[in-house]
C-alpha cells in the first residue's frame, strides 16, 4: 500500500478511497463474508484500525510477485 495511512480510525469512505473500490457496498460485503480488513462497530457507525488495514492488504498480497 503506497498510501500513508492516517493517524485516526478510518470510515468506509476512506478505505473505498485508499483501495480504489468501486463503493462503500464492497466494503459491507467484504464485511458480511468475512473476508475484509477487520472493522469495529463505535454505535451504529463502522470503523478501521489504520494498522489492520495495513496486515489485510500485506496478507492479500502474501502470494504476489
Amino acid at each position: 500500500m503506497s498510501a500513508v495511512l492516517p493517524d485516526r480510525y478510518l470510515k468506509p469512505e476512506d478505505l473505498v478511497t485508499l483501495l480504489g473500490l468501486p463503493s462503500v457496498e464492497t466494503i459491507y460485503q467484504w464485511r458480511r463474508r468475512g473476508c475484509g480488513p477487520r472493522g469495529f462497530r463505535v454505535g451504529r457507525y463502522v470503523r478501521f484500525d489504520p494498522e489492520d488495514v495495513r496486515a489485510w492488504v500485506e496478507s492479500q498480497m502474501g502470494g504476489a510477485a
